[in-house]
């Protein structure tokens, strides 16, 4: 007769999520800001990203990585979804467990956040747009 196989201890198991990487991150800001794939410059904010699995958490300089990315692609910020893009990885970063709060409430937050509840014109109008504002 076959050996009896034990069941598998299911208290070593752990249900805690895999741990969100920084491009995860930066995937999900770029799908929230352009979701239909309409903006070649966020779709460049997220490539420069593309190879960073490192844990986002575990990273403590993601506001000058961000900045680094952004002050190439939109030095002057004149484009408010590239804006909105990098605000929100930078507030994901801290606020994982926010990563899939409804997307309207998501920008609002990550916009205040970003800039002190004052964003720039782009932004604004950029969320105004979409029928919100910080």
């Amino acid at each position: 007769s076959a050996p009896a196989t034990r069941p598998a201890n299911i208290h070593s198991m752990s249900t805690e999520p895999p741990p969100l990487t920084v491009f995860e991150v930066v995937r999900r800001a770029v799908q929230l800001v352009d979701p239909d794939d309409n903006d070649p410059t966020a779709g460049d904010f997220e490539r420069a990203f593309e190879d960073d699995d490192e844990p986002i958490r575990g990273v403590d300089d993601i506001e000058d990585r961000v900045g680094e990315v952004l002050s190439t692609l939109d030095p002057a910020t004149n484009n408010g979804s590239i804006a909105m893009a990098g605000a929100l990885t930078v507030y994901l970063s801290y606020r994982r467990d926010e990563v899939h709060v409804d997307p309207a409430k998501l920008l609002v937050l990550a916009a205040r956040a970003e800039w002190d509840g004052a964003p720039p014109e782009a932004v604004v109008e950029w969320l105004a747009d979409r029928g919100l504002k910080v």
